[in-house]
C-alpha cells in the first residue's frame, strides 16, 4: 500500500518482507520459550522496575509453611488426592486461578493459595524449600503453534526456583508421557488408564473370592 501510494520506495519491499517473515517465525517461539528467556533477562530487568511498588497479597498466604506436597490444579483428580492424602495426615498446599475453586477448597478445610503457576514471581514466593512432591493437574490444551506446555513451564519454573524434589504430571497419551519423562518428570499420571488399571485389579479380586467359595 505503501509503495502504490508513493509513500514508499520499490527497492525497500525486499527488506521490509524479510523483517516481517525473520520476526513473524521469531516470535513464535519467543513465546513459546519466554518463561526461559524470561530467567535469562531477568537480571538485567530491574532497572526498568519502580522502588517501592507494593506486591498484590492473596487471602490465603501460606508460603512459610512446611507442605511436603503442593498441588497445582484444584479440580476433580486435584481434590480427590488432596483429600486422600488429607485423611492420611499428610499436610497438603493447592494452587489454583480460579476464586470459586479456591473457596471450596477451604471449605473443605485444605490450604491453599491463589496463584497464577506460570508467572515466575510467583512461583519463587512458593514454600518450595521443604517441599518433596509439586503434583499438577493441569492438562495441556493444544491451542494454536505458540501454545505453551504449562507441565514444562512448571518444570522450568520450580527448578529455576530452587525446587529440587520430585514432579508428577498429568498425561492423556503414551507420547505426551514419554516427552515428559525426558523433561524430567518423577511420576507421570494416566487418568483413564490408572482408573482401568484400578478397576480390572477390583474386579479381579472379587473373582478370586467368588472362585475360592465355588470350590
Amino acid at each position: 500500500m505503501g509503495i502504490s501510494l508513493g509513500h514508499l520506495q520499490q527497492d525497500i519491499l525486499g527488506l521490509v518482507t524479510l523483517v516481517g517473515i525473520v520476526t513473524i517465525a521469531a516470535s513464535t517461539y519467543m513465546i513459546t520459550y519466554s518463561h526461559w528467556l524470561y530467567s535469562l533477562a531477568e537480571p538485567l530487568l530491574g532497572i526498568f522496575e519502580r522502588e517501592g511498588t507494593p506486591k498484590e497479597q492473596s487471602e490465603e498466604h501460606h508460603s512459610c509453611g512446611h507442605y511436603p506436597i503442593i498441588i497445582f490444579g484444584l479440580g476433580r483428580l486435584g481434590t480427590a488426592i488432596a483429600m486422600r492424602l488429607k485423611n492420611k495426615g499428610f499436610k497438603v498446599l493447592g494452587i489454583d486461578f480460579s476464586p470459586e475453586t479456591i473457596k471450596h477448597w477451604n471449605q473443605l478445610g485444605l490450604d491453599t493459595q491463589y496463584g497464577d503457576v506460570t508467572d515466575a514471581e510467583f512461583i519463587t514466593e512458593l514454600p518450595l524449600r521443604h517441599a518433596q512432591w509439586i503434583v499438577s493437574t493441569i492438562p495441556y490444551h493444544h491451542t494454536g503453534i505458540s501454545s505453551e506446555d504449562t507441565r514444562k513451564t512448571i518444570v522450568q519454573l520450580t527448578r529455576v526456583a530452587g525446587f529440587s524434589g520430585k514432579i508428577a504430571t498429568v498425561s492423556h497419551s503414551k507420547t505426551e508421557t514419554e516427552e515428559l519423562k525426558i523433561l524430567g518428570i518423577d511420576l507421570v499420571f494416566e487418568p483413564f488408564q490408572d482408573a482401568a488399571d484400578r478397576a480390572s485389579e477390583l474386579l479381579l479380586d472379587g473373582m478370586d473370592i467368588q472362585l475360592s467359595k465355588q470350590k
